[in-house]
């Protein structure tokens, strides 16, 4: 079973930037659909950005837009988000997960929790200002 690994969280302060890694073990990793989601205690989980197989379709949410990039080497079984100018609002634990349906199209990208089947421990971000 595809296990999945996040990487690059840590303090920083706001303007700073980190980038993230999500390491999976498996083969099939670069069939899914991967995200990444990040938490604050008592809100939901956001769903922030998300990449297809190939990377032919990318989703960036409109709380990061414009200073974040999702990516992903498949070689290496790893995606990465690059988050800039970081604000004290991007406080979280970030969280990568993979969507493991075979969809009859590459465009395809799940919005909610529930359609990501595999999910890492978390990394936790936090931002100084």
């Amino acid at each position: 079973q595809v296990q999945l690994r996040e990487s690059g969280g840590g303090s920083v302060q706001a303007g700073g930037s980190l980038r993230l890694s999500c390491a999976a073990s498996g083969s099939a990793f670069s069939d899914y659909v991967v995200a990444w989601f990040r938490q604050v205690p008592g809100k939901e989980r956001e769903l922030i950005a998300a990449i297809t197989r190939d990377g032919d379709r990318v989703d960036i949410a409109d709380s990061v837009k414009d200073r974040s990039t999702i990516s992903r080497d498949d070689g290496k079984n790893t995606v990465y988000l690059q988050i800039d100018n970081l604000k004290p609002e991007d406080t979280a634990v970030y969280y990568c997960a993979a969507d493991t349906t075979s969809y009859p199209n590459n465009y395809y990208v799940a919005t909610l929790r529930s359609d990501y089947e595999l999910w890492g421990q978390g990394t936790q971000v936090t931002v100084s200002s």
